[in-house]
């Protein structure tokens, strides 16, 4: 609670929109004082800015008082990710608030923490499409899963052919790489622990914060890992796309 004389305390909202059912919590300090999920899978466009706000007016919060923003920043849903995106710089610059960044597979890799006896390494693969996977390995390590690298694109197969025989998976991804899984022979973890939650990612960003880890909101971007498809049709177009001829006249 910020103690100056006067002062009204300080709150901060993180997002988990990278996934199909998005979610928000609102918290102070260390503190999470209330998650809530959107009501279905994407839900995200219509009910993201509605559950901010009844989150923020069941605990008598005005936008001022919000001072800062965690955000799980991808790789994930293209749309949910630009909506959390957009949210954010919306807040930073209504309200000055300050933004952090928590990488969706990192927050994702801390379910692990729920699983007795605790993996000293798990894999977090999502769907990239195209028969790949968007995925990143994490050790266990002072107290977190920590990341041996950084999120990237992969054949599922080759990835978790990489992995320690002790790996265990997780992520939306499983439901649609079982076969690979299968075939690598290691572990996945219980269903109910492949998605992000906003408490973790509350929790990092909490961490990060008072590293000092924040990120101006004219820099914030997705970490899409790829290109959205539209974006890469556009540059095969460009690439591709016959030069215009030039129609004017040849001078006198």
């Amino acid at each position: 609670m910020d103690k100056r004389a006067g002062a009204e305390p300080e709150f901060i909202l993180a997002f988990e929109t990278s996934s199909a059912v998005g979610s928000v919590a609102l918290g102070r300090g260390d503190q999470v004082l209330e998650t809530r999920s959107f009501s279905g899978a994407r839900k995200h466009a219509a009910e993201f800015l509605p559950t901010i706000q009844g989150l923020c007016r069941t605990h008598g919060v005005a936008p001022p008082a919000v001072r800062e923003v965690y955000l799980s920043i991808g790789p994930g849903s293209f749309t949910g990710l630009r909506l959390g995106v957009s949210v954010a710089r919306m807040l930073a610059l209504a309200t000055g608030a300050r933004i952090v960044v928590v990488p969706t597979l990192e927050a994702t890799a801390q379910n692990a923490l729920d699983v007795p006896p605790r993996p000293q390494r798990v894999a977090v693969i999502l769907d990239a499409k195209r028969h790949h996977v968007f995925a990143a390995a994490f050790d266990f390590g002072q107290d977190l899963y920590r990341p041996v690298a950084a999120p990237a694109e992969f054949d599922p197969a080759e990835f978790l052919s990489r992995q320690l025989r002790d790996c265990v998976v997780l992520g939306e991804g499983v439901a649609y790489h079982r076969a690979a899984i299968d075939e690598s022979g290691l572990a996945v973890l219980p269903e109910a622990l492949w998605l992000p939650r906003v408490e973790t990612v509350y929790q990092l960003g909490r961490r990060r914060a008072l590293g000092g880890q924040f990120t101006d909101r004219r820099d914030l971007v997705p970490l899409y890992v790829r290109p959205p498809e539209a974006e890469e049709k556009l540059a095969v177009h460009l690439r591709t796309a016959e030069p215009i001829p030039n129609r004017e006249p040849p001078p006198a």
